[in-house]
């Protein structure tokens, strides 16, 4: 068993700390100043994105969502969307599979039929 108290890792905006990964899934924490974004972007993974401090607005195709500690969502492989900082805010999120189907570090690799 790992844990960890995400209040009090040391992570700085612009530098997520991988907390874990392997195979079958990867943790990041993301810190975020009131206003900072992760732009418009999109992974080749599921992701679950957790608030553990802060507030952020979450918004892609299927609308905008505002939340605050305690506060899910799971978003799509390859599914469009972006994350603001409505205040400084600290967010966990975890990829599964690490890495999806697609992932630039997939290309070459043998299709998992093969």
């Amino acid at each position: 068993m790992q844990t960890w108290d995400t209040r009090s890792v040391d992570v700085q905006p612009r530098s997520p700390e991988v907390l874990h990964s392997d195979d079958e899934g990867r943790t990041i924490l993301i810190y975020l100043r009131a206003g900072e974004e992760l732009g418009e972007h999109r992974v080749h993974e599921r992701s679950w994105v957790i608030v553990v401090e802060g507030e952020i607005e979450l918004e892609s195709a299927n609308g905008k969502e505002r939340g605050a500690v305690g506060f899910l969502a799971h978003i799509d492989p390859n599914e469009d969307n972006e994350i603001r900082a409505v205040s400084d805010a600290r967010l966990i999120m975890v990829l599964a599979p690490w890495p999806g189907d697609g992932h630039p570090s997939q290309r070459g690799a043998p299709s998992a039929s093969a």
